[in-house]
C-alpha cells in the first residue's frame, strides 16, 4: 500500500487483513497530515479506539525498543519510510 512515495513494510502482523489495511491507511493519513511523532501515534490510536474499543497502544518513532503483552490478532508493526509503528491492543 503506498501514497506517493510513502509506502508500508510489514515486519510484525498478528491482524486480519481488512484491520491491517485499515492501520496501514491510517498511518500514512497520520504521516501525511501530522507534524510530530507524538501527533502521529495519537490520532492512530484514536481512530482505532473509535473504531474498534478501547485499549489500543500506539508507539511511533525512527529507534525503540518493546515488549509488550496484546490480545490475540490485535497487533501489528510496520514501517511508513523510516517511521516504525508498533500498534497494539491490551485489556
Amino acid at each position: 500500500m503506498s501514497l506517493g512515495n510513502l509506502s508500508a513494510v510489514v515486519k510484525i502482523d498478528e491482524m486480519e487483513p481488512e484491520m491491517k489495511d485499515f492501520a496501514i491507511e491510517t498511518a500514512i493519513n497520520a504521516i501525511s497530515g501530522k507534524s510530530t511523532e507524538k501527533e502521529i501515534a495519537s490520532h492512530i490510536k484514536k481512530i482505532f479506539e473509535d473504531r474498534y474499543q478501547p485499549h489500543w497502544h500506539c508507539i511511533v518513532g525512527r529507534h525503540f525498543g518493546a515488549h509488550v503483552t496484546f490480545e490475540a490478532r490485535n497487533y501489528i508493526y510496520f514501517y511508513i519510510g523510516p517511521i516504525g509503528i508498533l500498534l497494539f491492543k491490551s485489556a
